[in-house]
């Protein structure tokens, strides 16, 4: 049989089936991808609503990830960076903080702010070295501990914990606990180090885009729910049976298998509400936090401080939230109106959209880096992709994406060893 004639089929098209497929094709094969809703991207959409680009939440792509670098065109997506920073807001003032060895011009705020002690300053330098040293391999062989434990036993004081470690990273884990794994947060620290947070100039949904217009052979059908997958079959929600070669699920796969029924995925959730303002009270493209472990809001970014597409002319304000609320939807824009004018002084918020986002991160502990081909494979014809089989991130998903795909290859081609797409990621 042809290459091109085996039916291989994947399950999602969200960013790790999209890599499944462009490994897939590659490789000389024709899948197929199976999506639910009626668009590309999962978890990573945008939206564009009165001459706005919306993504759905809060997200940026870490230039450092080295999957990301390996299968994206960053100078086609025109990626906006942000600044190496962010400006914390607490007792009705602002301070800005940053890395000036990226932004010289962070050097003095930096120095000078009464975010953190100046013990604290040297252990973030400590950390940064420490950090830049120790390899992906090593972070995430390092026994887990919760962040805050993590960074309680490295010395940092309660102050600076409060004011900047908590409101950072609890809009990056979204959990405002720091309960998150210590291999994370090392992970997620040395990637903002190696690199820079950044927004395609098209939005979010631009990534998953740029990955479907380089697939040639790979057929995709929308609207196309899964109820159950067996072993060369797939069940669809209205009782049409697919003939299947194999399977890669790039989608939560507890409820397609029978036998994983009781491994049903934990996940994080989060609340990310748009705004129209007049005026921006944060000029460069950085990140706001509210340093009140009191106040719902996690942090706010200006979106039209970096060059985001939209033909509106007032500024876009996103604010997220991390914490459990049971507030009706009128009574969430008031109180976060009324703590952007508090906090930050923003006093012209106009509502646009809210995106309630349930599934926006997965729960899951022993977190790694990387797996083998064969750690996704389920049995004989079924594979697992997705960034739930490794850590929550987009680098997670391509990781695991481009191993299930090649856990089809080398099942099919018997062992044919293909070095070209095992290199390892340093």
């Amino acid at each position: 049989m042809k290459k091109s004639e085996y039916k291989i089929h994947i399950i999602g098209a969200g960013i790790s089936g999209l890599i499944a497929a462009k490994v897939l094709e590659e490789n000389g094969y024709h899948p197929k991808i199976l999506e639910a809703s009626e668009s590309i991207g999962g978890r990573v959409k945008s939206d564009y609503v009165e001459g706005f680009t919306l993504d759905h939440g809060f997200q940026v792509l870490l230039t450092s990830y080295s999957a990301a670098k390996k299968y994206l065109d960053y100078t086609s997506l025109k990626l906006q960076e942000l600044l190496p920073g962010a400006t914390i807001f607490s007792n009705g003032k602002s301070q800005t903080i940053g890395d000036p060895l990226r932004k010289i011009s962070f050097l003095l705020p930096t120095i000078f702010s009464s975010v953190g002690s100046i013990k604290d300053k040297i252990k973030i330098l400590q950390l940064n070295t420490i950090l830049k040293k120790k390899t992906l391999e090593a972070i995430f062989k390092t026994p887990e501990i919760t962040t805050l434990h993590y960074l309680q036993e490295f010395g940092f004081s309660e102050k600076i914990i409060t004011t900047f470690f908590k409101p950072f990273f609890s809009g990056i884990f979204l959990e405002p606990n720091l309960e998150t794994s210590s291999r994370m947060f090392e992970f997620v620290y040395k990637m903002f180090g190696d690199g820079l947070a950044a927004i395609p100039k098209n939005g979010m949904q631009e990534i998953p885009n740029q990955l479907f217009t380089t697939l040639k052979n790979t057929k995709i059908q929308f609207e196309t729910r899964v109820k159950e997958v067996k072993n060369n079959s797939i069940i669809l929600v209205d009782g049409t049976e697919i003939a299947t070669n194999f399977t890669i699920i790039a989608t939560e796969a507890s409820s397609l298998i029978s036998n994983l029924k009781n491994q049903e995925i934990e996940w994080k959730s989060c609340d990310t509400l748009y705004f129209e303002c007049e005026k921006r009270v944060l000029k460069s493209p950085i990140i706001g936090l509210i340093a009140d472990e009191k106040a719902l809001v996690n942090n706010i970014f200006y979106h039209t401080s970096v060059q985001i597409f939209g033909e509106n002319s007032k500024e876009l304000l996103s604010v997220t939230i991390v914490k459990n609320h049971d507030l009706s939807e009128e009574n969430l824009i008031k109180s976060v109106q009324k703590e952007l004018n508090n906090f930050c002084g923003i006093d012209d918020a106009k509502f646009l959209k809210r995106y309630q986002i349930k599934k926006a991160l997965p729960k899951i502990s022993n977190l790694q880096y990387e797996l083998s081909h064969t750690e996704t494979q389920l049995n004989s014809s079924v594979f697992l992709a997705g960034d739930v089989l490794l850590n929550g991130s987009l680098n997670a998903a391509m990781i695991a994406g481009e191993r299930a795909a090649i856990g089809v290859i080398k099942t099919l081609e018997d062992g044919l060893v293909v070095d070209e797409l095992t290199s390892e990621y340093q």
